[in-house]
């Protein structure tokens, strides 16, 4: 299992790395003022960090208690994506409508690009981040630091 600041090390880079991919697509694909999607974005990165951290630990520590170990299968992988970003819409798409002065509707489209692009990006991440911080390797750098 991970240790708490390995896990706020992951949270922070995920939200920082995707943030700077997805505001200035955001303002590409709907005309969105980049300034004001980045505000936004700002304010979900902040929401989805705190999510990001529970979210996390909770799959974990689930896959933990069901199989001795918080390895992910690629099957896992799909589903802890999944999962991450089903969360985050019950926020998302009510704050995007009012922040943006769209429709709910609108504020749908552009969420369902926006997970999109973050159900690949946290794939990946996720992915990359488990390479360069090993679950074993990770814990023994943090407690030796």
């Amino acid at each position: 299992m991970r240790q708490t600041s390995d896990r706020i090390r992951h949270a922070i880079g995920f939200e920082l790395v995707g943030l700077l991919g997805a505001m200035p697509l955001l303002a590409l694909l709907f005309g969105v003022d980049p300034m004001h999607s980045g505000a936004m974005g700002l304010f979900f990165s902040i929401i989805a960090t705190g999510w990001n951290y529970f979210y996390n630990r909770w799959f974990d520590t689930y896959l933990f208690n069901r199989q001795g170990h918080s390895d992910k299968s690629q099957k896992q992988r799909i589903y802890h994506a999944l999962g991450f970003e089903l969360g985050l819409l019950l926020i998302t798409i009510p704050v995007m409508a009012w922040w943006l002065n769209v429709s709910l509707l609108e504020a749908l489209v552009m969420d369902a690009a926006m997970i999109i692009y973050y159900l690949f990006f946290a794939y990946f991440y996720n992915l990359a981040y488990d390479k360069l911080f090993p679950i074993g390797k990770a814990s023994q750098q943090l407690t030796s630091a």
